[in-house]
């Protein structure tokens, strides 16, 4: 190998070396932060459903971990009789409560939010759920053999549509999955809402919510969980396209709020694992 040859991959290697050391700095777009609104206001069977939680925070860039509450807001909810149920900030948490909530299916009931001075308002109605009859347990399933599986089955009411937003709840970890459904093809019939996860073994625990809600936000979610299926984690990639839910600003339009204010019934079945 003459000496020029060598000296040319020297130079190579060297300018290869360099490059692969240089920090590639990855600008994120910054935008002034927008409310995020965590109001869903769940009855579950049972009880007297006075208590309620609402959440408010801010926004924030896409890298940022941070999640920064909104406070010293005005919050109420008012019903068509004009009960008005106000919400408590909890220190400066900008968690509001309030302890003398009236539930009553097929009510609407409309939230209202005084934030930075400008009016939020969201609309919505309490909508009823049927009870979780029974959960079946299978193993042994999924692609690899390792999962197991539950359904837990409920009777879907005839001549009414419905929508169901479950939740499944691991109680030793806290883990949540999430699923919707409609009665678009199962009216009147006995069916089931489907969880199957590896890791499960005798003992454990799993908390299952049924939540009765409207068509909107049965659309609402299913985008968000669309958009989660999609993503593949890398920064790299479009990221989602913002969904708006069913609040507005009515003093600023353009600086609309993120999240959903939803109103259902819930019931709740603690299933120990086989």
């Amino acid at each position: 190998m003459n000496s020029i040859f060598k000296k040319t991959i020297l130079i190579f290697i060297c300018i290869l070396t360099t490059a692969c050391e240089d920090v590639i700095q990855i600008g994120a777009p910054s935008i002034p932060p927008k409310l995020v609104i965590e109001a869903s206001i769940n009855w579950l069977k049972g009880t007297t459903g006075n208590f309620q939680v609402i959440k408010l925070s801010l926004s924030a860039p896409y890298f940022d971990t941070q999640i920064q509450p909104a406070i010293n807001a005005e919050v109420k909810i008012t019903d068509t009789s004009n009960n008005t149920f106000v919400f408590n900030e909890e220190g400066d948490t900008g968690i509001y409560v309030a302890y003398d909530f009236i539930p009553k299916i097929d009510e609407e009931y409309t939230l209202t939010i005084n934030y930075k001075n400008e009016t939020y308002i969201g609309t919505e109605i309490l909508k009823s759920v049927t009870s979780i009859t029974r959960v079946e347990q299978e193993n042994d399933k999924g692609f690899s053999g390792d999962e197991t599986e539950l359904k837990a089955y409920y009777n879907d009411p005839e001549n009414e549509d419905n929508y169901y937003f479950f939740e499944f709840i691991n109680d030793k970890n806290s883990l949540v999955d999430l699923e919707i459904y409609d009665d678009e093809f199962t009216n009147g019939n006995d069916i089931f809402g489907y969880f199957s996860k590896e890791d499960l073994y005798p003992g454990d625990k799993i908390i299952i919510r049924n939540y009765g809600v409207s068509k909107r936000f049965y659309e609402f979610i299913f985008l968000l969980l669309q958009q989660k299926a999609d993503e593949n984690g890398s920064p790299f990639e479009t990221q989602p396209t913002s969904i708006r839910g069913n609040c507005v600003n009515t003093t600023n339009p353009d600086n609309y709020p993120f999240g959903y204010f939803r109103l259902s019934e819930a019931d709740q079945f603690i299933y120990t694992i086989e």
